[in-house]
């Protein structure tokens, strides 16, 4: 027991040197890990207190950096993300259209020879309006300006050969001024067979408010914009309703109303529709008077295919309470017109329009315009085109009789000085430039022939340019 018992004293005293030695490794260690904890807690709290602030020092810690330059990111893409969702479905358009013109002393009213200019500007935005269940809503506003009237004409059926001339009346020639031209509400009524919205492919259209009406009747591709085609009033739009007055719109062109426009198009390439508008007429049209005797117009539309090339054929008829007679008396005016525009080839659009007075005093009574545009590609000018155009104007018989009985009460009748009883022609043709994406040059040449239907007068020769910018 006793040599157990040294033996054990003597294995201890050698152990303790190696105990302690470890003992002192333990302890370096925690010290060090107290040192590593209270360094991080101070990292950790100077963290806390740059991020408590949005703003950014050199001195930050750069882990803090970051996270701000993220966050920072991050609200900015969800910023755009909600600006983007704002915007979705707000289009905007906007054009500025010049143009000089110059015509010969044979041609003005003042028997001598003149250049005017004027400049036109619009402004349109569509923006969303609303859903009620399937049914979707639109509203839409343009507004228009300029200066300059434009050339003055000796009398002709033309009521311009310049229909981009704008101008407020109200306002000296030395301002410009703009309108609000047109102010109106669409719904867009699904009509469905199977419940599912996006199968549906019959709609009934409502529109309401202020309107240019040839925005939804006596449409045409190839000749309906004044700005970027056809100049003269004849080929802008059908003669007897625009030149002849038969709309008896405000006197820059809108008036308020009302269509109803049911749309088909179960058929690719095959669709048509059905359209009804009810317009404010004289009086009613500019907001002075009663909204009694509106000018209404009813439409029937389908497009075609010739040769797998796409065409729209339109026919109309119109019935105004207020007619306006070229003696000045009011009475009821009705007539029926087509309008057609159809590719015949890639390059080659046609168009034609025929008008007939049915009843109304009304100084030409039968309208043909025919024409058609061909596109740049055969001189390697895809985006240019070259337009022509004829038309013809008939005197009325009631018109050609009163030229001819001029009496005591002269001063009802139109008195030209000659004797009408022939038919105004014209012809245009013009040269669209483009210049860029946004800028467009056309040079325009006119001919009317017998102005008013007067075989003695002279050709009326115009020349003229305009200059487009739009997006």
């Amino acid at each position: 027991m006793r040599v157990r018992l040294i033996a054990a004293l003597l294995a201890a005293g050698f152990a303790a040197p190696a105990v302690a030695d470890d003992m002192a490794v333990v302890l370096a260690e925690m010290k060090r890990l107290a040192a590593r904890v209270e360094a991080l807690e101070q990292q950790n709290k100077a963290l806390e207190q740059s991020l408590a602030s949005e703003r950014l020092s050199e001195k930050e810690p750069e882990i803090a950096t970051r996270l701000k330059a993220v966050e920072f990111q991050t609200l900015s893409m969800q910023k755009q993300a909600r600006q983007i969702e704002a915007l979705e479905g707000i289009t905007v358009g906007a054009s500025l259209t010049g143009v000089a013109q110059k015509v010969g002393a044979g041609g003005t009213a003042t028997g001598a020879g003149e250049s005017r200019a004027n400049y036109r500007g619009d402004i349109s935005v569509t923006l969303p309006g609303g859903e009620m269940g399937n049914t979707e809503g639109k509203i839409f506003a343009h507004v228009r300006f300029g200066q300059g009237t434009g050339i003055g004409l000796r009398p002709t059926y033309t009521s311009t050969v310049n229909t981009t001339a704008f101008e407020v009346s109200s306002t000296p020639a030395d301002n410009s001024f703009a309108i609000l031209a047109q102010a109106w509400y669409q719904l867009k009524i699904p009509l469905m067979d199977d419940g599912r919205k996006a199968n549906a492919r019959e709609h009934l259209h409502l529109t309401a408010g202020k309107i240019d009406l040839f925005v939804f009747f006596d449409q045409n591709a190839a000749a309906d914009d004044e700005s970027a085609k056809f100049m003269n009033n004849v080929f802008v739009h059908n003669p007897l309703l625009d030149s002849g007055g038969d709309t008896r719109a405000d006197a820059y062109g809108f008036a308020p109303g009302f269509i109803g426009q049911y749309v088909n198009e179960r058929q690719k390439g095959s669709e048509w529709s059905l359209s009804l508008g009810v317009f404010g007429s004289g009086p009613g049209a500019n907001f002075t008077g009663s909204l009694a005797g509106p000018f209404v117009i009813a439409q029937a539309e389908t497009a075609a295919r010739f040769d797998y090339l796409p065409g729209h054929y339109r026919g109309y008829l119109w019935h105004n309470g207020r007619g306006n007679d070229y003696d000045g008396v009011e009475r009821k005016h009705a007539g029926i017109g087509f309008s057609a525009d159809q590719k015949i080839a890639d390059d080659v659009t046609l168009f034609a329009r025929y008008g007939h007075q049915l009843a109304g005093k009304v100084r030409f009574d039968r309208a043909l315009t025919l024409g058609g545009e061909l596109t740049g590609n055969l001189w390697g000018r895809a985006a240019d085109s070259v337009g022509l155009a004829l038309g013809a104007l008939r005197t009325s018989a009631d018109f050609r009789n009163d030229s001819l009985t001029l009496d005591a009460n002269a001063d009802a009748v139109p008195d030209f000085g000659y004797q009408a009883g022939g038919m105004e022609k014209q012809m245009e043709i013009y040269y669209r430039f483009k210049l860029n994406s946004k800028v467009e040059l056309t040079p325009d040449l006119q001919w009317i022939r017998q102005p008013g239907g007067n075989a003695s007068a002279p050709t009326v020769k115009v020349l003229g340019l305009r200059a487009k910018v739009g997006f």
